[in-house]
């Protein structure tokens, strides 16, 4: 069974209006696409997107360490770092 994380509703909110805005800017690269548009234009949209995934990515991260990360050290959890150091490895590759 997958563990569950339990978020503030304002984080949680906070972040599903940045992945809405994310998926709204995916699909503003699509329609350029579909319509040729200059590969530059496109190549700076792509890079806008990574940054707003990046962006998403460092909250999550930084409340998994703050939230999840403290509760497995209080309860005496031997794989945190282990955890931690493979999430890390993850992220930055």
């Amino acid at each position: 069974m997958q563990s569950k994380t339990k978020r503030d509703d304002i984080f949680k909110d906070n972040l599903c209006k940045r992945l809405n805005r994310i998926e709204g800017q995916v699909r503003g690269v699509k329609k350029m696409i579909e319509n040729d548009a200059y590969c530059n234009d496109v190549l700076n949209q792509i890079l806008s997107i990574k940054s707003a995934l990046d962006s998403v990515n460092k909250l999550i991260l930084e409340s998994h360490i703050n939230n999840c990360l403290v509760e497995k050290i209080k309860n005496d959890d031997k794989e945190v770092l282990n955890e931690l150091m493979s999430t890390i490895s993850k992220i930055i590759k």
